[in-house]
């Protein structure tokens, strides 16, 4: 069995119903989801807020690519469509494979460019890092640390402050 930190986020379009039917396509393999956190955009801020969240996913047959096909389709899904010209923009989803485990709960390391495991940046996003702590409170990012102290250093505490929990909003999964 693999298991998986996915990062969904969305600014553009019904953003709630972007993030659901992210959840929704993951299917049987959504163990835990987040709650939903509004967050400035980040690396370009001419954007509208996203919300975002984070879910453990796991499947017995799955590989790091296929924790990335499945993003891609989500994406996809959701009408996302890729700007060369502006890394960071505006997006209706965004589905971040952040960290894998192998069947024997060790983390999985990959250094290619397709898909760099754990996530090159993970570590320095307070957006990515807070909706995991809700489903991991004592989870650690491979090769970092323990998600809370990565959370509370600097840079990334001003972030943090900037996150906003939204309770009103929820991601029901079927499973």
């Amino acid at each position: 069995m693999t298991r998986a930190v996915l990062s969904i986020g969305s600014n553009l379009g019904d953003r709630l119903d972007h993030l659901r039917g992210a959840v929704t396509a993951l299917g049987d393999a959504v163990l835990l989801v987040s709650g939903v956190y509004e967050t400035p955009p980040w690396g370009d801020a001419d954007q509208p807020a996203y919300l975002n969240a984070a879910v453990m996913v796991a499947d017995p047959a799955a590989t790091p690519g296929d924790w990335l096909a499945r993003a891609r389709a989500a994406e996809a899904a959701a009408g996302r469509t890729r700007d060369a010209d502006r890394r960071y923009g505006p997006r209706t989803l965004d589905v971040d494979v952040i960290a894998v485990w192998d069947d024997a709960g060790h983390p999985v390391l990959n250094d290619d460019p397709e898909l760099t495991l754990p996530h090159p940046r993970a570590h320095l996003r307070a957006f990515v890092l807070r909706p995991w702590i809700d489903i991991e409170p004592h989870g650690r990012l491979p090769g970092h640390g323990w998600l809370t102290d990565l959370l509370n250093a600097e840079p990334l505490a001003a972030d943090a402050l900037e996150l906003s929990p939204r309770p009103d909003l929820t991601l029901e999964s079927d499973t």
